[in-house]
């Protein structure tokens, strides 16, 4: 069977595997979890096959025509370099673990058969991004995975919060899709082919005639599926979902899409200097931002959001100094340790009985009920604060390494500016995602909030798939000397400046926020009623509460506000209150977009009601007056016609009179 064949099995076989759930699920109980399962798996066994048969080799390229145009044609090609086989891999990895988990997670779960449909055609659709060679096919899996996102974010719809996140995570990344579809039409009549190889041709050759156009209008997309500022405030409150479609979404589809498209068509972006310092902006306001907001929410799975995005800022951050295998290697990286901390969660929150008591406020003794997720979770915040020798560090270094070669003048494409804003945004980042990370650690595993109630042992096919993700977060940074023949060949072995500046920031955030929970555990023991008041800075715990509650989203952290031991609290100072709500920002795009629109929706329907019907209705209003008018002449009565009948002639012959006595 050739890598080709192979290649088309991989997104086949789990698009197979979701009819069948679809339309068996109800009818054949037993079927259910097999056909979650097993078909994900055999996907997975056939990527790592097509990954081994490609070796870091060359190309792969296949394409037939898949339907006439009449310009620019249509092809369902396929191209597998070593970031498609990899990446691949990873989807496989991380959704056969995702299916397995939520085979114990959701067992009593009715809806469950249409979950499991739903994340196989989810995986089906990133697998189809990941190996298409045609940027038409590739919309499909790209428009697929926004609405299977849209239904599995809201698979407790019986909840507000699930059914307003399902709708804001559709229509935020539908906002940037419009100007994504526009850049990729504009592309293609540039290019004249859709075909990803023919593309990069045409830019190697210099023919792109609007490069910063196109550009800016494909970061728009990128940057609302892979919630990168200003599109990202759709996935905090995707948390409403399932925590294992959570793992998925953050680790390996849906946000993973945009960074990987960009770095496919990365020349298409290095055309433009402007483009790239504009990606090098957004990259470094996201990770910056995000850092800060996770350093301030008190929901676990909210914490790991925030963390998704501020890491996906280091992926475009990379791309925008022009390495796209530091980027896909912190993208491989990241989706192991991430999705082994939102599974993580998935057992803290399994444990606990619901998702209300995700808040690490109210977590106690879970490090010795739980110590599978304990000791696999710390790891993969290890990974995540970059500390070695956890996979974090080395792709994270990667990233930096990068950035730096940029910022010192010796990038060939991306600019000294985009270089030094990355640089910088990144060491910053590096300091605050140490600091949240060993917040999330003490909160979660040795908080004082009161105990949740036990709900025993967690199912193996939970407990497992934790160690499972643990090898790669713990060991996946040592194929950091053999990945570069996978890629474009550069060298993503740390450099000793980065090196010691990232671990060095690392480790005093990790020591300053532990020193920060000491100081707030022992000032709540000593002062257990005035302890939020004393570290809540001049505005005052009680007021800070109200403001949460206030502006807080539905799905938000509100006892945040009432945590006495909360070292985000006393290390964020009045900035606290502002980065719990992420900075206003729904508030912000309510005022500017949302109300705007409904008072022209009310303005529309008024017009219509008022005005418009009016109209139609006294359109059939006169007819039938009219219509009431000649029926009560129709009396049936034969005197009353032939009274009427004399009465007219009477009528007609006086007039006729009339008028020859005028003539005369």
């Amino acid at each position: 069977m050739t890598t080709t064949t192979l290649a088309v099995l991989v997104p086949l076989l789990p698009f197979l595997g979701a009819v069948a759930g679809l339309l068996l699920g109800r009818t054949v109980p037993g079927l259910v979890r097999p056909l979650a399962v097993l078909p994900t798996l055999v996907a997975l066994v056939i990527a790592v096959l097509a990954a081994a048969r490609h070796g870091g080799g060359a190309d792969i390229d296949s394409a037939t025509e898949l339907t006439p145009t009449g310009s620019v044609p249509i092809e369902l090609a396929l191209h597998i370099d070593g970031f498609a086989a990899l990446v691949a891999v990873l989807v496989g990895v991380v959704a056969s673990c995702v299916q397995i988990y939520s085979t114990g997670y959701l067992r009593d779960d009715p809806r469950y058969p249409s979950y499991a449909a739903l994340v196989s055609l989810f995986t089906s659709a990133m697998l189809l991004v990941v190996y298409s060679g045609d940027l038409m096919v590739l919309l499909v899996g790209w428009e697929i995975m926004g609405i299977c996102s849209y239904f599995l974010v809201g698979h407790y719809w019986e909840t507000p919060e699930a059914r307003a996140a399902s709708l804001k995570a559709f229509l935020v990344t539908k906002l940037g899709d419009v100007p994504f579809l526009i850049g990729l039409f504009a592309l293609a009549v540039d290019a004249g082919s859709f075909r990803i190889t023919t593309i990069l041709a045409k830019v190697a050759d210099g023919g792109l005639d609007h490069p910063t156009l196109i550009a800016l209008l494909l970061l728009a997309g990128v940057a609302g599926k892979s919630a990168q500022f200003p599109l990202h405030t759709w996935l905090p409150d995707a948390m409403a979902g399932p925590t294992p479609v959570s793992a998925l979404i953050h680790a390996a589809t849906m946000v993973a899409a945009g960074v990987y498209f960009v770095a496919r068509l990365l020349p298409v972006f290095a055309a433009s200097s402007a483009a790239l310092v504009v990606l090098a902006v957004m990259a470094a306001v996201t990770m910056a931002g995000s850092a800060l907001a996770a350093l301030a929410q008190d929901d676990i799975k909210r914490v790991l959001a925030y963390s998704t995005i501020g890491q996906l800022g280091y992926l475009t951050g990379a791309l925008a100094v022009g390495d796209r295998g530091a980027a896909v290697f912190h993208l491989l990286s990241h989706g192991a340790f991430k999705a082994l901390l939102f599974l993580g969660a998935g057992v803290i929150i399994h444990a606990a009985g619901t998702n209300s008591l995700a808040a690490m406020s109210r977590m106690k003794g879970l490090r010795d009920r739980v110590p599978d997720a304990f000791w696999t979770m710390t790891v993969a915040l290890l990974a995540l604060a970059a500390i070695p020798p956890f996979s974090g560090f080395f792709s994270k270094e990667a990233v930096l390494g990068a950035a730096e070669h940029a910022a010192t003048g010796h990038s060939e494409t991306a600019p000294t500016a985009a270089g030094w804003i990355v640089l910088v945004a990144g060491l910053v980042t590096a300091l605050l995602t140490a600091a949240y990370a060993t917040r999330l650690w003490l909160l979660a595993f040795n908080g004082q909030g009161p105990e949740a109630p036990d709900h025993g042992r967690q199912p193996v096919t939970m407990t497992a798939v934790l160690w499972v993700l643990a090898v790669p977060s713990l060991a996946f940074g040592l194929t950091v000397g053999v990945l570069p023949d996978w890629f474009d060949g550069h060298s993503l072995t740390p450099t000793l400046t980065t090196s010691v500046l990232g671990t060095g920031l690392a480790l005093v955030g990790g020591l300053v926020t532990y020193g920060a929970w000491r100081h707030t555990t022992a000032l709540a023991v000593r002062h257990p009623m005035g302890a939020v008041a004393a570290d809540a800075g001049a505005d005052g715990g009680l007021v800070e509460a109200e403001a949460i509650a206030s502006h807080e989203p539905a799905y938000g952290d509100v006892a945040a506000a009432h945590d006495p031991a909360d070292p985000g609290r006393l290390l964020l100072g009045p900035l606290h209150r502002h980065a719990a709500v992420g900075f206003h920002l729904d508030a912000l795009y309510a005022a500017l977009f949302v109300r705007p629109v409904q008072a022209a929706a009310r303005l529309v329907r008024f017009l219509d009601r008022e005005v418009v019907d009016t109209y139609v209705r006294g359109a059939g209003t006169a007819p039938r007056w009219l219509g009431a008018a000649v029926r009560r002449a129709q009396t049936g009565n034969v005197q009353t016609y032939l009274s009427a009948l004399l009465a007219g002639t009477v009528v007609l012959a006086v007039a006729a009179v009339l008028v020859a006595t005028v003539g005369a």
